[in-house]
């Protein structure tokens, strides 16, 4: 790839990148208007949600040998347009089922998008020759942050789920239209297995790490603004807020994320981020009002924001373990986290509370702070 062509290509890949969270948080804002809609229970919600970590475990093995064959430009193509256009579907169903059954393609091409956008960024990383991946990240959460700020908007203003998101479609696709142009014709390595169980002590620790955070994640995507609806009592539009706080949050840790492990090492700021997101939540649960639950959520978001990174980095310098075989590992327990938070905290609530959800996942943020250890003591082989 030309030289000069760079600062394109990495403006393209961050597009897609900004792209996924807008489209993400648009859904994700306005899940009370659809869970109020279709009257649904907070059990048959968490039921309906898993639609969608289901589709993006059966698409993660299908996409890494589409990737290794047909290159990751044309699955960033091909799942970045679904994406954005199952979007609309979401505020057309009639019932839980239906719900499923969307959210099910919903999932598959969300986790297309992310595996083949972060394959771009792999190859624009390597022809800058220095770590840009924590930007790309930023802007994920950033187009997390205005997808919920828009969602709030449109619930402010009475604007019904369908209309937002055949808005959100629209825009997201016009935006795809020029990122496609300057995309690279790349391809992943072969070799790297999609999913991989891990044997190593210290990498099974690092899984465990990278499990929490991506429960938690998940948990705060699709639950905090149904808990601040529920819970709090506060109104749809403010309710989007939830999640918009939890991704400003993670933009600015994110932006800074390079610096700050510098600074004070992997090991002090993944304990000090367990702690924060546990904190966090803590605080939202004793909360009454919406303001300090918002302030909470922010202490999530700064808490999690660097723990992916961290986790990716210890984890390629494992000794005696394959740096592909290695990621491939903790990226797997990651996305499974990711995929159990949502519906998990629809079990509980139906059992317990959606306060005594949260508590959960404040106590695997203590977990996090357990192991944080485990991020010094990966070397390389």
């Amino acid at each position: 790839m030309a030289t000069r062509s760079l600062p394109t290509t990495r403006l393209a890949v961050t597009t897609v990148f900004f792209v996924c969270g807008l489209v993400t948080a648009a859904w994700v804002a306005r899940i009370p208007a659809i869970k109020e809609g279709l009257e649904l229970s907070a059990g048959t919600l968490g039921l309906a949600l898993t639609g969608m970590p289901i589709g993006l475990v059966l698409a993660m093995p299908v996409t890494g040998w589409t990737i290794a064959r047909a290159g990751s430009r044309s699955v960033v193509i091909w799942s970045s347009f679904a994406f954005s256009l199952i979007l609309p579907l979401l505020g057309l169903v009639p019932s839980a089922l239906w719900l499923w059954l969307v959210l099910l393609a919903f999932g598959f091409a969300s986790a297309a998008m992310d595996i083949s956008m972060n394959a771009q960024a792999v190859e624009v990383e390597r022809a800058y020759k220095r770590p840009i991946m924590s930007n790309f990240h930023a802007f994920f959460s950033l187009g997390g942050l205005v997808g919920a700020v828009l969602g709030g908007w449109a619930a402010g203003v009475g604007m019904g789920p369908l209309a937002f998101f055949l808005l959100s479609a629209l825009g997201s696709s016009l935006l795809l239209l020029w990122a496609m142009r300057h995309l690279l014709a790349a391809t992943l390595e072969a070799g790297a297995p999609g999913f991989a169980v891990p044997r190593n002590a210290v990498l099974l620790g690092l899984g465990v790490i990278i499990f929490c955070t991506g429960l938690g994640e998940g948990a705060m995507a699709d639950w905090s603004a149904v808990y601040l609806r529920e819970a709090i009592g506060t109104s749809e539009a403010l309710a989007a807020w939830g999640y918009g706080a939890f991704s400003l949050a993670m933009v600015l840790g994110r932006l800074s994320g390079d610096w700050l492990t510098h600074r004070v090492g992997p090991v002090r700021l993944a304990r000090v981020g367990g702690l924060l997101a546990a904190a966090g939540l803590g605080g939202a649960l004793l909360a009454q009002g919406p303001v300090p639950v918002l302030l909470g959520f922010v202490l999530v978001g700064l808490g999690y924001c660097t723990l992916f990174p961290l986790v990716f980095s210890a984890a390629g310098r494992v000794e005696g373990v394959h740096p592909g075989v290695a990621l491939a590992s903790v990226a797997t327990l990651g996305y499974l986290g990711f995929l159990a938070g949502p519906p998990l905290i629809g079990w509980i609530a139906q059992i317990s509370s959606l306060r005594f959800s949260f508590a959960v996942v404040a106590v695997l943020a203590l977990c996090i702070t357990a192991l944080a250890g485990l991020l010094g003591r990966s070397r390389a082989s």
